[in-house]
């Protein structure tokens, strides 16, 4: 048995641990898969080479680097028979503020709420297809996959076109205190995302909780669009709504390109 730890600088929500399972699972030669989400560290215990399973890290274009490869003597994993129920709840959660984030975001006239909402179902897709992926064939995932990366494509460039005509068009300011309270609510449904999943790991790891919540990708868009919120009453300019929406749709398609990733 071999132990091969990556470094992967991107990995800073459980989205993209899902993202790195989906995309190794089906390799044989992998035993265990042992995330450590606030440091960045993925841990594989595998038998022969690593050569493919690296190759299939870097695919993914997460940041991830091989740190050292050792023998170990380590046979018995800890199996989370959990992890199925955990992805529902934060399914749920990520679908439900989906919603409500793109209806608050059109009533508001807010686009970064409703680029954050897309960050949300994107996350959302994630965690589908590892639900619903289960027990089926290889085919089958790379085609739910292929069609969430599309679709998500397709969703943020109508966001980008939308961003054009609010920036060169007249167009009212958008709500600041419903683009605050919303984020805000946001921002706590991702800590409890990241909280749910983490708490399955490792009781031990209860004093990284902090570091992990505000490690998080999705957290600091929360923060942009509150950011943002404040600027547009304070500048009287709906500018600041629209860059912070625009970097999110940038960051919607990134994670999009990722899940096209995993039907290749």
């Amino acid at each position: 048995m071999n132990k091969t730890i990556f470094e992967i600088t991107k990995m800073d929500c459980p989205s993209e641990e899902n993202l790195i399972r989906m995309k190794l699972d089906g390799n044989s030669s992998i035993v265990n898969l042992a995330f450590d989400i606030p440091n960045r560290k993925l841990t594989v215990f595998h038998s022969g080479e690593i050569d493919q399973i690296e190759k299939s890290v870097i695919e993914l274009n997460l940041g991830g680097k091989k740190i050292s490869t050792e023998q170990t003597d380590q046979t018995e994993f800890k199996e989370n028979k959990n992890q199925r129920k955990l992805l529902w709840s934060v399914l749920a959660i990520n679908f439900a503020f989906f919603l409500i984030e793109m209806t608050t975001g059109i009533i508001s006239k807010s686009m970064g709420l409703i680029a954050d909402s897309l960050d949300m179902l994107a996350d959302s897709f994630v965690y589908g297809i590892s639900l619903f992926a289960v027990g089926g064939t290889l085919i089958k995932k790379k085609r739910i996959a292929k069609l969430a990366g599309y679709f998500q494509i397709a969703l943020a460039i109508i966001g980008f076109m939308e961003v054009l005509r609010r920036f060169f068009g007249a167009e009212n300011l958008p709500d600041f205190s419903t683009m605050i309270i919303v984020s805000v609510f946001a921002l706590i449904a991702n800590g409890i995302c990241l909280y749910i999943l983490q708490k399955s790991k490792s009781k031990e790891e209860a004093h990284m909780k902090a570091s992990m919540i505000f490690t998080s990708n999705d957290v600091i868009i929360n923060l942009g669009v509150i950011t943002a919120g404040l600027l547009v009453n304070w500048l009287s300019s709906s500018k600041p709504d629209l860059i912070i929406g625009t970097i999110v749709f940038v960051l919607v398609i990134q994670g999009a390109f990722r899940i096209l990733k995993l039907s290749k």
